[in-house]
């Protein structure tokens, strides 16, 4: 099995997630399943068993990718004081084209989550910026054309 690189946070995140899922997740759907089963005659034709039913097999799908992925999980501690963009450090960018200042963590491709400000290794943004040094450009190829960025600030991650 190959081993797929993470931030120790991002860990964190899919452990606890995967221990919310097991226990809540389950117990949750359980009580459903109860319910519903309980709430019609005949459940072949319940269709809030059938829901249940389907949610049950949602979850343990998701139960058996984060257990995979754990599984495959190899914690990288960033290089500091290097100076150079690594994988669990805070990055500032300027957008050279729009002037825009953007903040992001880079991360492993299992813990990517840009809502929360967290980009990807293999995305082309982090594939662009991995190893720059402040001051460096980053040109970055997106389905919407090229956009270049200036690293400004490289820092620990949170």
């Amino acid at each position: 099995m190959d081993s797929t690189a993470i931030t120790a946070r991002g860990l964190e995140r899919l452990s606890e997630e995967l221990e919310r899922l097991t226990t809540d997740g389950r117990r949750e759907i359980a009580e459903r399943l109860r319910h519903a089963a309980a709430s019609a005659a005949n459940s072949t034709e319940n269709a809030d068993y059938f829901a249940a039913c389907t949610d049950q097999a949602r979850l343990e799908q998701r139960i058996a990718l984060l257990q995979e992925r754990l599984r495959a999980a190899e914690v990288v501690e960033p290089q500091l004081g290097n100076g150079r963009i690594d994988l669990g450090e805070r990055v500032r960018v300027r957008d050279l084209d729009s002037g825009e200042r953007l903040e992001f963590e880079l991360v492993g491709p299992h813990e990517f989550d840009p809502a929360a400000g967290r980009v990807s290794t293999v995305s082309p943004l982090g594939k662009a910026i991995a190893g720059l040094r402040r001051g460096q450009i980053a040109d970055v190829d997106t389905p919407r054309g090229r956009l270049r960025f200036k690293i400004l600030a490289v820092e620990v991650g949170r």
